[in-house]
């Protein structure tokens, strides 16, 4: 019987040069891990093998995401603020006047005028933003839990009489 002799050659990789540069593009459209799986026709260990034996493969999906984030948290930033924003918006002009002869004539024009609009804060942007920056202090829970001791509370009245006194 022929022995099996051990295969010295290495598994197939699917992997392309042009790979990082598509990562990249795909990260700065929000593709997750599982997103360019899916894209390059493989399973997420794979994925990750990629990233930790390909550097520039690894790099251009670090930088994509990190661009890709950026980019949203710099949105969600102005979405807390209020802000005036500079449109271009057309008006229809009608100028009115009589000729020589007495005639009404009416012309009509469109002109491109710029108006600002004032934009509101959005609450829900700056709840989001308050909760995950110091969740501490804007945290949706209540905590009743006070570890200090009660403390005594004293309420100044006024100078009325004092209810403790009897009269004479």
């Amino acid at each position: 019987m022929p022995e099996a002799k051990a295969s010295t050659k290495k598994p197939k990789t699917l992997y392309n040069n042009n790979f990082p540069a598509q990562a990249h593009k795909l990260c700065l459209l929000g593709a997750t891990d599982k997103d360019l799986a899916s894209f390059f026709g493989i399973c997420k260990s794979t994925l990750a093998n990629w990233k930790k034996q390909h550097t520039d493969f690894n790099q251009a999906v670090l930088r994509g995401k990190k661009a890709a984030d950026m980019e949203v948290a710099a949105s969600l930033y102005q979405a807390t603020l209020d802000r005036i924003i500079t449109t271009k918006q057309a008006i229809k002009c009608k100028e009115v006047y009589y000729d020589e002869n007495g005639k009404r004539v009416e012309k009509e024009r469109v002109e491109i005028v710029e108006v600002e609009k004032h934009i509101p804060a959005d609450f829900r942007s700056q709840q989001f933003w308050l909760k995950n920056r110091n969740p501490q202090q804007w945290s949706d829970k209540y905590d009743d839990d006070d570890t200090d001791s009660a403390k005594s509370i004293t309420l100044n009245l006024g100078s009325g009489l004092n209810p403790h006194e009897t009269a004479d």
